[in-house]
């Protein structure tokens, strides 16, 4: 059995339930978050854009923009479904942490707006170790 097998198996079987109602209610946070960016796409376009990490051209930062809405809401519903939750927060890692640089995490003093970045990219982690859960449209499926 290969370590990703090993990871599934422990999490399927150290679930308590209520962290079905945790994930839910992540699920709708990144629902409602990428609701929030499709209607003001130029909210999410100037605080890319205001990075100086790299100069994105005009195309590719709004392809970034769409990716980040479409990501989070597709991945949002799956997430608060249950059904390939792993895969969906696994997805969503890298736009969180992205997220957690954007607010600034790391400077001083520390951006209130940070911390329900921080709690979700823990969350998401955590989620894509134990998995979705006794209350989920997987389990229900598999039976």
């Amino acid at each position: 059995m290969n370590l990703v097998h090993k990871i599934e198996n422990w999490g399927d079987t150290h679930h308590p339930k209520i962290l079905d109602f945790v994930r839910i209610a992540l699920g709708v946070f990144l629902l409602l978050k990428g609701v929030a960016f499709m209607e003001n796409t130029s909210y999410l376009k100037s605080l890319i854009d205001s990075q100086d990490v790299v100069d994105l051209s005009p195309l590719v930062l709004m392809i970034l923009v769409y990716y980040v809405t479409f990501a989070h809401m597709v991945g949002g519903i799956l997430i608060a479904l249950g059904i390939l939750t792993r895969l969906a927060s696994i997805i969503q890692i890298p736009i969180v942490l992205g997220a957690v640089f954007l607010t600034g995490i790391f400077q001083e003093p520390i951006n209130a707006m940070a911390w329900p970045s921080v709690t979700a990219l823990i969350l998401l982690v955590l989620f894509t170790i134990i998995g979705s859960g006794p209350i989920s449209l997987d389990k229900y499926l598999s039976e």
